[in-house]
């Protein structure tokens, strides 16, 4: 496994917080809620649903978090522009704020992805 992949999946994710929050400030955004929402249509997507990882890697307690944790932020992200595009700021901003959903899935598939890595990195031999 890449697992370059993974760094580039956490920088991806990470910018989408500065994306949406100008989506809230301004009510456009360069991507339809329903773009957003689906999973395997960003670069890290589709290199996690994709061929390049072997079926032991998919099998792995890591993907099944990952996976889920990514649909989950993909959903919530989704949910945020909707209401961004919308005009409705301020619940927008409730689930993008520090406290907020957002906040919280992002927050936790960083930490999984960072495992994953952890774990595909071999230790250090003294």
């Amino acid at each position: 496994m890449d697992t370059r992949e993974i760094d580039n999946a956490i920088g991806a994710h990470g910018l989408w917080k500065t994306r949406l929050k100008v989506a809230i400030d301004t009510g456009k955004l360069d991507a339809s809620p329903s773009e957003i929402k689906m999973n395997n249509h960003c670069a890290f997507g589709k290199w996690l649903y994709g061929s390049s990882l072997t079926a032991q890697d998919k099998a792995s307690k890591h993907y099944l978090t990952i996976s889920e944790l990514h649909s989950q932020f993909h959903k919530i992200a989704a949910q945020i522009a909707e209401l961004a595009l919308a005009g409705r700021k301020a619940e927008a901003e409730t689930l993008l704020s520090h406290k907020g959903e957002f906040a919280t899935v992002s927050a936790k598939l960083t930490s999984a992805l960072m495992d994953w890595k952890k774990s595909q990195t071999p230790a250090l031999v003294k």
